[in-house]
């Protein structure tokens, strides 16, 4: 068969796959070239989406506390430490005398007295900020005490209210824990099983979730039993005191810090205070991160922009060296009676050809190591920013952990399919100018060529 008899498809199929080790090479870096053009967007659309979940989580936080704290214009929480505590110094977790509760319950004004017992566990380390040294105890979990009075339980929020498995403590329970879903994989226990705390087996009977990320890693059981297990017995941590009406809150207030100075008092309005704080700090956040999503994109243009013009790029030298090496190939061609547009179109075919093959690799390779291309490619969303060790201790998750390495970028079908076609198009500008060359040339030029 005469090659001029050959379709333009099958002579550039045949030619590409004669240069099969070339072609491999120029596929393999054209691939990588398109495979940032899948994975970056993808990055982007999963980081938007891990942002407006963020946004939203703080939204709920803080809507469930201004629904607490409205139910409890009338409680004063009294304690030896205050604000937030993820990370607990060491040294710092200081525990009163049981005789405070019948002390303050005597104060007049007063309605009831819950007492709570906190104790965390955890493992102590040593960190470095601003050239001091601190030794904080990273809680594995909270051991919270609680009594177990049905009228204090029906009453107040003196346990969890969200119990997703299981049932919530009760009046009498002893030797049986409420956990957190946190909890059930520190402690490998679901409902029924046993729970060793401390060196004592407790049954749990329910396990609750939370959106506070103060509560995520605490369990509950009556404080009898915490007290036994801390070796705390007569001990408390902290009281919430509640007032018989609004209009007295001060005065018990006054009264309490008389009788107990070193007391930390919080009331209706420190907890606005410190909502509205919590807030600003969320809200900075989230400004962080917008500010950083915006910086991504701005990222995305300029190395969706680079590899644009390397895969054109490689397609053009490619293709430059391919028609400078067929020189001789051509002037037969063209002797032979192909036309200016056979030529140039077989090579032209031939750029496509390999560029679509590099769009399929582009397209495995994006699939499947966009997650990887992605975070060194794009700059880290810190949700946390520049805040305080005690600012990020009010934020769920590890402080200082960058939001997009807990985003799981995954190309979608259409961004594939818009590749693929770049491939085509890439490939067609790229080889445009070679394969217009090609068929400028002379045939009995290139006759002479050696």
């Amino acid at each position: 068969m005469k090659v001029k008899d050959l379709g333009v498809l099958t002579r550039a199929l045949r030619n590409v796959s004669r240069r099969k080790i070339r072609v491999l090479l120029v596929v393999i870096a054209l691939g990588f070239s398109m495979a940032i053009m899948i994975s970056i967007p993808a990055g982007i659309v999963a980081n938007q989406k891990a942002v407006e979940g963020l946004s939203d989580d703080y939204n709920e936080i803080i809507a469930q506390m201004e629904e607490e704290m409205n139910k409890t214009l009338t409680l004063i929480e009294c304690s030896l430490t205050g604000g937030f505590r993820r990370f607990t110094f060491a040294g710092t977790e200081q525990f009163l005398n049981e005789s405070a509760i019948y002390d303050i319950s005597s104060i007049q004004g007063v309605k009831d007295v819950v007492p709570f017992l906190e104790k965390t566990e955890g493992t102590m380390q040593t960190v470095e900020r601003r050239g001091r040294t601190f030794n904080i105890l990273v809680p594995d979990y909270t051991i919270v005490g609680v009594p177990l009075n049905s009228s204090l339980i029906n009453s107040y929020a003196v346990l969890p209210t969200v119990v997703t498995e299981g049932r919530n403590l009760c009046e009498g329970d002893s030797g049986f824990v409420l956990l957190s879903l946190n909890n059930t994989e520190y402690f490998e226990a679901g409902v029924g099983d046993k729970a060793n705390i401390l060196g004592r087996d407790f049954t749990v009977v329910g396990v609750y979730e939370s959106t506070d990320p103060l509560e995520l890693r605490k369990l509950y059981m009556n404080i009898s039993d915490a007290q036994a297990i801390t070796n705390l017995e007569g001990k408390i941590s902290r009281l919430d005191v509640y007032a018989e009406n609004q209009t007295c809150v001060n005065d018990v207030v006054k009264a309490i810090s008389e009788d107990y100075p070193d007391l930390y008092i919080t009331t209706y309005e420190d907890r606005l205070s410190q909502l509205q704080q919590r807030a600003n700090m969320y809200q900075t956040s989230l400004a962080n991160s917008e500010s950083t999503l915006s910086q991504m994109q701005t990222t995305v243009i300029q190395e969706v922009g680079i590899a644009i013009v390397a895969t054109s790029l490689i397609v053009l030298f490619t293709m430059l060296y391919t028609v400078r090496e067929r020189t001789k190939e051509i002037g037969v061609l063209k002797a032979i009676g192909f036309s200016n547009w056979n030529v140039m179109s077989q090579f032209m075919l031939e750029g496509i050809l390999m560029s679509l093959m590099a769009g399929a690799v582009g397209i495995v390779i994006g699939i499947v190591g966009a997650p990887f291309l992605t975070s060194i490619l794009l700059p880290h969303i810190n949700p946390f920013g520049t805040l305080g060790l005690s600012q990020r201790a009010a934020f769920p998750g590890t402080p200082g952990t960058s939001l997009s390495q807990s985003v799981s970028a995954t190309p979608d079908p259409q961004t594939m399919l818009l590749a693929f076609g770049a491939a085509a198009l890439l490939g067609a500008v790229g080889s445009l100018y070679p394969a217009w060359r090609a068929s400028r040339t002379s045939p009995m030029e290139a006759l002479r060529y050696e």
